[in-house]
């Protein structure tokens, strides 16, 4: 069974999203602003967000932004607005979808199966268990709850840098990393000459989940731009 968590500070409007939606058999979790919203994805493993614009205490813009540092769960985002300019910003921040109110619900429910469908189909998460914390690649695996790197089913030893690297790549996939932006979010700090620093930690890396770490089959170079991990 499915987990939605539907985000809306109407409580009337969460509560008829609720109803339709457990008639479709899904399991619901209601948070009525950002801050509630980020408490409960804590707690419980939730599969899509149903997610209103308009909050108090944290927005939906804010709260999906804050979302995507972690997650790559569906969120829908549900506004008043109609504006293209907040549907491309919501989803140039992160957001899958998009839909305006009033909306109708027989339509919100085809747009929650649409993602959940495609979430599964693009092997987001074991379609089995549901385990966001398995970033896989070929048969290169990272967990990120118990830190564990394996290469074809072998534990890994890697150091804290190493981990949070490979974490950053394997959750973006095919996405080419610059040396600086590998330095600012692994490291938390403005980039300096950092390329040696960086250099070194791939270097390591590749060494230790590459057969042939001249011929790399996972962590690639992308001369001039910067690394990635393939889509294996």
């Amino acid at each position: 069974m499915y987990n939605i968590l539907v985000v809306d500070d109407d409580k009337e409007i969460v509560e008829s999203i609720e109803i339709y939606l457990k008639n479709e058999g899904f399991n619901i979790f209601k948070a009525y602003n950002g801050i509630e919203a980020l408490e409960t994805l804590i707690e419980k493993e939730i599969h899509l967000i149903l997610m209103d614009i308009m909050m108090p205490k944290l927005d939906g813009i804010k709260a999906t932004i804050k979302i995507r540092e972690e997650k790559n769960i569906p969120i829908i985002l549900v506004s008043a607005k109609s504006e293209d300019t907040d549907k491309i910003m919501g989803l140039n921040i992160g957001a899958d979808d998009y839909i305006t109110k009033p909306f109708n619900l027989l339509e919100l429910i085809a747009r929650v199966k649409s993602n959940l469908r495609r979430y599964v189909t693009l092997g987001n998460y074991n379609n089995d268990n549901f385990n966001k914390d398995l970033l896989k690649s070929g048969g290169l695996e990272l967990n990120i709850e118990t830190k564990e790197v394996k290469v074809d089913g072998e534990i890994v030893k890697i150091t804290p840098i190493e981990f949070k690297i490979l974490k950053l790549l394997l959750s973006n996939k095919g996405r080419v990393f610059s040396i600086d932006e590998i330095y600012e979010k692994v490291w938390n700090e403005e980039s300096f000459n950092v390329e040696n620093t960086v250099a070194v930690h791939i270097r390591r890396i590749r060494e230790k989940i590459e057969i042939n770490p001249k011929e790399p089959r996972y962590l690639k170079v992308v001369w001039g731009v910067g690394y990635k991990i393939e889509k294996l």
